[in-house]
This record gives C-alpha cells, sequence and structure tokens, in this order.
C-alpha cells in the first residue's frame, strides 16, 4: 500500500478548478441587477475548504476486524462493528480515488467508517484494485468489487451484520463503483460482469460521485477520468459495443434502489452539476433518486466527520436503514 503522505499529496494534486457557466438574463435591469450580485459575490470572501491533510493528519482509527474475500492482495475488506451482539445494520463503503490505488486505497475512509460505527451502523468497507494495479481496470476492478460485495452473503451473518438491511455510500470514484454494485441486477447476460443472483443493495449515497462515466469525463480533471477511461471501461467488442453498457451506473438506469446524489457546493473534482444532472437522468427513468447540495463544501467535506455534509449524510444512510435517531 502506497504511504499516506504520497495519497494525501496524489489527492492535493487533482484539485483543479472547475467553473460553471450562467446563463444570460432576459432584461436591462435584471443584468444590471445579476451583474451586481456577481461583482458582490466575486468581492466575498471564498470559502476555507478543508484539504485533504486536515482529513489525514486526524488519527487514523482501526477497524474492529478484516476479511478476505479472495486470494487476490486487495481481495480484502475492513469491518466496523458498533458494540452489542447485533445483527447490525450495514453500511457498504467505496473508496474513491480516482480509480488508482496511487491516489487512495480504503483506509482514506477509516475516518468515515468510525464515524458511523459510533452512530450504531457496521461498515463494510471494501478494497479493490485500481486501474494501475495488475489486473485493475475492465474487469478486473468490477470483479473485485462484486466479490466484495456478494461477500456479505456468506460471511457477513457470522459477524453480526443484519444482511437483509444494505445501504451503501462512495465518494468519488466510489460513488460510481457503489451505484454499480446496487445496478448489477440490470446487467446483460451477454455481459462479462453478469452475475445470475448479486447480493442486493437497498440504497445509495453518491457523494461527490462520477456515477455517470461519460458525462464526468468532460468534467472532472482529465487525469482522474478522460486519461484512464479506456482501461476502466475496457475495449469494446462484437457483444458489447457500447463500453458503458455495463460500467456506467448512467446506462443501466432504473436501477430500482433509491439514490442520494450529495454534492459540495465548491466542489471542483466532482462540481454539482454532475449530481444535478445523474439525479435528473435517475428520476426520469422512474427512479427514486434525489439530490442535496451542501453549501461551502468541497470534496473532502463529503467523508469528513464534523462537517455539515458528514452529518447530513449520517442522517440520509440512518433513514436508508431505518434507524431512529
Amino acid at each position: 500500500m502506497p504511504a499516506r503522505p504520497s495519497i494525501c499529496a496524489a489527492l492535493i494534486m487533482l484539485a483543479g478548478c472547475i467553473s460553471l457557466g450562467k446563463g444570460p438574463d432576459e432584461t436591462d435591469v435584471s443584468a444590471r441587477a445579476h451583474g451586481a450580485a456577481e461583482t458582490a459575490e466575486a468581492d466575498a470572501p471564498a470559502p476555507t475548504l478543508m484539504s485533504w491533510g486536515d482529513l489525514t493528519g486526524r488519527p487514523l482509527p482501526e477497524p474492529s476486524t478484516s476479511v478476505r474475500t479472495g486470494a487476490g492482495e486487495s481481495d480484502i475488506v475492513d469491518v466496523w462493528l458498533p458494540e452489542g451482539a447485533g445483527p447490525h445494520p450495514v453500511v457498504l463503503m467505496v473508496h474513491g480515488g480516482c480509480w488508482q490505488k496511487e491516489i487512495a486505497d480504503r483506509t482514506l475512509m477509516n475516518y468515515a467508517a468510525k464515524a458511523l460505527r459510533d452512530e450504531g451502523m457496521a461498515v463494510w468497507n471494501i478494497e479493490y484494485r485500481g486501474v494501475d494495479e495488475t489486473g485493475g481496470g475492465y474487469p478486473g476492478t468490477f470483479e473485485d468489487v462484486a466479490r466484495a460485495v456478494d461477500a456479505l452473503r456468506t460471511q457477513g451473518p457470522g459477524l453480526g451484520l443484519d444482511t437483509s438491511n444494505i445501504a451503501a455510500i462512495g465518494h468519488s470514484a466510489g460513488g460510481h463503483l457503489a451505484l454499480w454494485a446496487a445496478a448489477r441486477h440490470r446487467l446483460a447476460e451477454t455481459s462479462p460482469l453478469y452475475d445470475e443472483v448479486p447480493f442486493p443493495i437497498a440504497g445509495v449515497v453518491n457523494t461527490g460521485g462520477l456515477a455517470d462515466l461519460e458525462a464526468s469525463a468532460s468534467v472532472t480533471q482529465a487525469g482522474c477520468l478522460a486519461d484512464i477511461m479506456d482501461t476502466l471501461t475496457g475495449a469494446p467488442s462484437e457483444g458489447r459495443a457500447n463500453v458503458l453498457s455495463d460500467t456506467s451506473p448512467a446506462e443501466l438506469l432504473p436501477i430500482g434502489v433509491r439514490q442520494v446524489s450529495v454534492n459540495g457546493g465548491n466542489d471542483q473534482i466532482a462540481p454539482p452539476v454532475l449530481g444535478q444532472g445523474y439525479t435528473a437522468r435517475a428520476a426520469a427513468a422512474g427512479d427514486d433518486a434525489s439530490y442535496v447540495e451542501v453549501a461551502e463544501t468541497g470534496h473532502v467535506e463529503l467523508v469528513a466527520p464534523g462537517t455539515a455534509a458528514f452529518d447530513r449524510q449520517v442522517a440520509i444512510l440512518k433513514g436508508m436503514l431505518g434507524i431512529a435517531d
């Protein structure tokens, strides 16, 4: 595994600037008012956003235990167990890092996992091969995720997990993979990733996620997606002309589970337009999909306990799992 300072440095390199345009106003009066508002906004100090160092500089919590899901180095899940015998409601957690292990591994989510455990939720924090590792990309990355999710069925009950009560949260690239895991039942039988009985997930929090690969590639930084898209989605074939057909959740809609996309208003990696666009597409397909935007919030705050964005997501997950505050 990469050293933590390397993970932090790689994540910081991705913090490029993305600006969203505004449409013209209909009248000269409103245009002048709008211009004055924009001037005032420009003069106002920018919000102070968290850096990755602000999060990774905290003491690193440790999971309750870890389990193996296969023979590979990445076939491992960290399990975070609340106090008591259970069975505990479960949050399936998927880390981000632009699908690249050089940028992040599952330990980046340890802070969030501990906070959820303290709120009475067990956490199943999975690992997977990045596109920068041997066998990663298509189909290896997806196979790792599927194997880790399906291991809940066989290994979860013995750990005191309520495997009938599962919600998922994925951050950034992990938002894509969490939604993909929930959409596996929609894969065509011709896909190499098809599984006749995938483990079901009841709801997904897509936090700062890159869920629609086609839309995300032109908005987030090239090094995060566009430059590695071919490796992530694989080459087209006779039975798979559209490589997004079994890799992008947006192409698998409707997936029949509750979906909440949460975006920071100042996120430069996954700007709000991505959550808005994916939610609109999911809702139009008939899914229970909603969008939450948190002001003065960037990419890091979404997985940092103690922030308004994180508190909001804790409440959403509790609602999905039927946990009373």
